[in-house]
């Protein structure tokens, strides 16, 4: 008979205790070992990037390229960075509207800690936005190497990521008009290329951030109804400020002639040193060049203050808590008419394309922390004496999401590489790489309006997917998963990713606007006279297809049917049933696409786990009832495929690990 005291109770400081996982870095440089050379595949945590990097990039490249992402991928795990981001997600920015005795501070109304701006600091310095620009860079596609490091940045920046694209934005927008003589506003061409320079500076003493300001109450997406206004400065006005000494920006930069007035619903990076907005004038939307501060004028000698902007409010919000994210009032500011006047919703397109990119890219990244999570504790977590890792059913499981994650991976990088190649020419982005040559269309035009079309396929999907992803994620670790675990640097806390990843779903449009602006990119009589589906994408994907097939024909075979029920639904439907139907098409757009994607790679060189993960996610697209469905093999082979393509070559159906070779 059991008496009490038999068994030794547990206690706050006795008992089993959970092993803390252990994340390995994101990736990691091929390495010679006894003399065998193991790639970066096998040995980096997160395969997929190794095989991405060696499809996108040239042998040279490779090298240095990926010398420092295996740099960053370790830098992003010390104390010290995990420490910053967890202080941005504590001390939030907090707003101080007004001075000791009630004046409206137009001084420093917004509070943002050490935490955040060291981490902007470093972002900088990596060179996040700046590898983008870098014109000494003719060898290989600066996009890829450019995200190739925010994907392993992103997870740990804090949100430093959004002010981040947004001056991705700011740049590509200004490089455009970097040229452009000053016409009848004198000082603008010295203005942006000041401007130009401190954006994709990797110098944090002088680098700047952008804001984007387009959102206003009218509605979301929309800047049909924009309200803000924007009108000339009469030559006295201008003389008037002159005299105050509110005529030069915060570095002594002149202002714009043009005042603007109108309030902005919803504006991210406020803490940002410029922004680029829209306004109404005589002729229409047109886009803005802002400072955020001007010289403050008085006695007060380098004394600055806001340029006509109120801070109204900061918004409460699910995630992102450490970005400060604002209703902003704009009276008398000044600015900068860029490109033509009423004609700023196509200048504004040029950031769109670039932050949507970013959106999904981020959102790729924080999915890649939480799977990253989900391997280090499945394989430290005991359950019933046994390792988590030993599950059949939970190998199962994270297997499926990890060929879900692969496919986004592609899908993302893929709009990249298109993105890259666009800037820089086919001859010096795509020539010498796997990926570039068999991938990239070498026409410019084919290759403009396969990015025009992929992007909002490429936003909307991904983003939508990492949050599934991240909730399976949350959901592998049991009760911690659901917990904001900001202890141990808040490593593994994928609440918080959650949270953040679900504003991706929605910043920069949602998936109905995608979707609208693919509906309106297949109906354009301008591209590919409004066969766009045919013409250009179908016939991109049938050439993927045809060099793949002699290694994949069945697989092949499902993805051209889904391509024809693609073609299908565009040509035979009208405009009205088409737009009912764009969701559709976007998920028929996006099984495509990542499809063919993941069957190139794989046949580039018949890798055994990605040659398992293409045909996984091509059986997970077929059509029901299609003559092509693929059969499976029997569920103890399955298994072992499942260990392979969660936790690598390294681990087997028996649970235990292999040395990796």
């Amino acid at each position: 008979m059991t008496k009490p005291g038999d068994f030794a109770h547990s206690s706050s400081t006795e008992g089993f205790f959970q092993t803390l996982p252990t994340i390995e870095p994101q990736y990691t440089l091929p390495v010679l070992v006894q003399g065998e050379q193991r790639d970066a595949q096998s040995i980096s945590d997160d395969p997929v990037l190794a095989r991405i990097l060696q499809q996108y990039l040239p042998p040279r490249a490779q090298a240095t390229v990926g010398a420092s992402i295996h740099k960053l991928s370790r830098r992003v795990l010390e104390p010290a960075i995990l420490s910053h981001a967890t202080e941005a997600e504590t001390n939030v920015p907090i707003l101080r509207p007004l001075t000791t005795f009630g004046q409206e501070n137009r001084n420093d109304p917004l509070w943002t800690c050490a935490g955040w701006n060291a981490l902007k600091d470093i972002g900088i310095e990596e060179g996040i936005v700046a590898r983008a620009y870098d014109q000494g860079v003719t060898t290989h596609n600066r996009r890829i190497d450019q995200f190739g490091h925010a994907h392993v940045w992103s997870h740990s920046s804090a949100m430093t990521m959004c002010p981040m694209s947004m001056v991705d934005g700011a740049a590509k927008l200004l490089l455009r008009h970097k040229n452009d003589a000053d016409g009848d506003q004198p000082g603008l061409h010295r203005v942006i290329a000041e401007s130009y320079r401190r954006l994709t500076s990797t110098d944090p003493s002088e680098a700047w951030t952008s804001g984007q300001w387009m959102t206003e109450r009218t509605g979301g997406s929309d800047v049909s109804g924009t309200e803000t206004v924007a009108r000339r400065l009469s030559d006295g006005e201008i003389a008037s400020d002159t005299a105050a000494g509110r005529d030069k920006d915060a570095i002594g930069l002149p202002l714009g002639p043009w005042r603007l007035d109108g309030f902005k619903w919803f504006s991210s990076a406020t803490d940002s040193d410029m922004t680029v907005l829209l306004a109404r004038t005589p002729k229409g939307i047109s886009a803005f060049y802002m400072p955020l501060r001007r010289g403050a004028g008085g006695a007060a000698r380098g004394a600055t203050e806001l340029n006509g902007v109120r801070i109204q409010r900061l918004k409460s919000k699910l995630g992102t808590r450490a970005l400060p994210t604002a209703e902003l009032e704009i009276r008398g500011a000044r600015g900068w008419l860029l490109g033509e006047e009423g004609r700023g919703v196509k200048e504004i397109s040029a950031i769109l394309n670039i932050t949507r990119i970013h959106a999904a890219a981020g959102s790729a990244a924080y999915w890649a922390r939480g799977l990253a999570v989900c391997r280090a504790y499945s394989k430290v977590r005991l359950v019933r004496g046994r390792p988590l890792r030993e599950n059949a059913q939970h190998a199962f499981w994270m297997a499926r999401e990890t060929v879900r994650y692969w496919a986004a991976a592609h899908l993302t990088f893929f709009g990249a590489a298109l993105l890259g190649c666009g800037e820089q020419g086919w001859e010096a982005a795509a020539a010498g790489s796997i990926g570039g040559e068999g991938l990239v269309p070498r026409a410019g035009e084919a290759r403009e309006a396969l990015l025009r079309l992929l992007t909002p396929v490429v936003k909307a999907q991904v983003s939508l997917a990492s949050v599934r992803g991240l909730r399976e994620a949350m959901e592998c670790l049991g009760g911690v998963g659901y917990c904001e675990n900001s202890e141990d640097g808040g490593v593994l806390n994928v609440a918080k990713m959650f949270r953040d990843a679900i504003a991706n779903t929605i910043w920069e449009g949602t998936a109905s606007v995608m979707a609208e602006d693919v509906r309106r990119v297949l109906a354009d009589r301008r591209i590919a006279r409004g066969n766009a589906v045919e013409a250009v994408f179908g016939a991109w994907a049938a050439a993927v297809l045809d060099r793949c097939r002699p290694r994949f024909a069945p697989e092949c075979d499902v993805v051209r049917e889904r391509l024809q029920a693609l073609v299908a639904v565009v040509q035979t439907s009208g405009p009205a049933e088409l737009e009912y139907r764009s969701r559709d098409v976007l998920e028929h757009i996006e099984a495509v696409t990542a499809a063919a994607l993941l069957l190139y790679n794989a046949h580039s060189d018949g890798d055994q786990v990605a040659s398992h993960v293409a045909s996984r996610y091509v059986r997970s697209i077929a059509l029901p009832n299609s003559r092509y469905q693929l059969q499976a093999p029997d569920w103890k082979s399955e298994s072992d495929v499942d260990y392979l393509i969660f936790l690598g070559k390294g681990y087997h159906s028996s649970g235990g690990a292999q040395e990796k070779l």
